[in-house]
C-alpha cells in the first residue's frame, strides 16, 4: 500500500508559537497515487476484502417520496483508506478531507486536497496534531479545523488551527472553550458557528448541545444558544441566513435521531423542521441545487465486540427548505459513513469512510452524483 511521505513536527513547540505565526511552511500541495486496496482494517492497517456478513449491513432504502433519481459515477480513490475524518470543506474549487483513522491508527493529521477538474489527490499541509471527527469549515482561501478525538472517538481536546491555501501552511488559532470532538462546523456572515459533539469524560464521551461561535477578526470565542437536543456525528450546513442541524446521535450509533433543527441567528433560537426520513449519524450533508442532500451514515450497536442490527447507509435522500419536504433519490454506489462530502459545481463527491459499522474498515472509495 502506498504511504504518504510524513512532515515531522514538534507538539510543544507548535503550542508555544502564536496564533499569527505559521506552524509549518511547506511547498504547494504534490499529487499522489490512488491507493492500491479499497479497503484496510484499522487493526494493522492491511488491506481487507469485506465478507458476506459485512456487505449484508449495508442498507439503501427510503421512505421519503420518489424524486429525480440522478446518477453516481466513480471518482479517483483516495491515496489511502482512511475514515473518521467525519466532514469536508471547499477551499478554492477543492475538496479538503483532514485527519481520521487509517494506517492501523485513531490519530492521523493526513491532509488530501481533491481536484475535480484533474481528478486527483493532492497531499497538503498535515494537520499540526493528528486527531479523527475534526470539525472544519471554509471561508475564502482559509480552512479551519476544530477540535477532534486523539483516542478512537474518545478524548477530545480544545485545538483549533486555520489553514491558509496560498501558503499551504497552518496556524493555531484561539482554543475552543471546551474539549469536544464530532461537532459541526459552518461559516455564517464572517463567522465559524460550532455545534453539539461529544466531549469529556473520555470514559463516558456523552454529546453535548453547546453552540459556540468564533471571530476571526477578534480570535475569540462566545456563547450562543445551545442545540436543544444535544447530539453528535450530525449533518449541518448554512443555508438563506440560518443554520440547519440534522439527524445524529445521542451519545452513540445505537440511539440515533431523525431530528432536524433550523438556528435563527436574529433571534438566536432554534425551532423544528421537517425530520430527516432514515435516523441516521456520521452522514454527509451538503448543498446542491437550493436543497440538502443527505448521504451515507450508520446504525445499529456493537455488543462485547460483535456488531447488532449493523447498517451502513447508502441512501441519498434531499430537503427542499422552502417546502419544508424530503424526497429519496439514487442511492450510494458504496454506501460509508463518517465520509468526506462537499458540492462542487454540479457534482456532489463523496470519499473515503467506513466500511462497516463502527471504525474497524477504513474505505479509499470516492464516488460522485449529479442530476446531470
Amino acid at each position: 500500500m502506498h504511504r504518504i511521505p510524513r512532515r515531522s513536527f514538534v507538539i510543544g513547540a507548535a503550542a508555544a508559537l502564536g496564533a499569527g505565526r505559521a506552524l509549518a511552511q511547506t511547498t504547494a500541495p504534490t499529487p499522489l497515487p490512488p491507493a492500491s486496496s479499497p479497503y484496510a482494517q484499522l487493526r494493522g492497517g492491511t488491506p481487507h476484502h469485506l465478507s458476506p456478513e459485512q456487505e449484508s449491513q449495508r442498507v439503501f432504502d427510503s421512505t421519503a417520496p420518489a424524486g429525480p433519481p440522478g446518477r453516481w459515477v466513480a471518482r479517483a480513490a483516495l491515496p489511502i483508506p482512511r475514515s473518521e475524518m467525519a466532514w469536508a470543506a471547499v477551499v478554492r474549487g477543492q475538496m479538503h478531507i483532514v485527519g481520521g483513522y487509517g494506517e492501523g491508527a485513531v490519530n492521523r493529521d493526513y491532509h488530501h486536497i481533491y481536484e475535480p477538474a484533474a481528478d486527483r489527490w493532492l497531499n497538503g499541509a498535515p494537520l499540526p496534531r493528528g486527531a479523527n471527527h475534526v470539525a472544519v469549515a471554509a471561508e475564502g482561501d482559509l480552512l479551519y479545523a476544530c477540535g477532534g478525538f486523539v483516542e478512537q472517538n474518545r478524548r477530545s481536546d480544545a485545538l483549533a488551527f486555520v489553514y491558509d491555501s496560498g501558503s499551504n501552511a497552518w496556524r493555531p488559532i484561539a482554543p475552543m472553550p471546551r474539549p469536544r470532538g464530532a461537532a459541526a462546523a459552518v461559516m455564517l456572515e464572517g463567522r465559524l458557528h460550532l455545534i453539539g459533539g461529544a466531549s469529556e469524560p473520555a470514559a463516558e464521551r456523552a454529546s453535548v448541545g453547546w453552540h459556540e461561535v468564533y471571530d476571526p477578526k477578534a480570535d475569540r470565542w462566545t456563547a450562543l444558544k445551545p442545540l436543544p437536543g444535544a447530539r453528535d456525528h450530525v449533518g449541518c450546513v448554512a443555508h438563506g441566513g440560518l443554520i440547519h442541524v440534522i439527524g445524529g446521535r445521542f451519545n452513540t450509533f445505537e440511539y440515533n435521531t431523525t431530528l432536524h433543527h433550523v438556528y435563527l441567528p436574529a433571534r438566536d433560537t432554534w425551532e423544528l423542521r421537517a425530520p430527516m426520513p432514515t435516523e441516521r449519524s456520521g452522514h454527509g450533508l451538503v448543498v446542491y441545487r437550493n436543497r440538502f442532500w443527505a448521504m451515507g451514515g450508520e446504525g445499529g450497536e456493537i455488543v462485547g465486540g460483535v456488531p447488532r442490527q449493523a447498517r451502513v447507509y447508502g441512501q441519498m435522500e434531499s430537503y427542499d427548505p422552502a417546502s419544508d419536504t424530503w424526497r429519496q433519490h439514487a442511492p450510494m454506489l458504496t454506501p460509508r459513513h463518517a465520509v468526506g462530502a462537499v458540492a462542487i459545481g454540479d457534482w456532489i463527491y463523496v470519499a473515503g469512510g467506513g466500511a462497516v459499522l463502527g471504525g474497524a474498515v477504513q474505505s479509499a472509495v470516492h464516488e460522485a452524483f449529479t442530476l446531470g
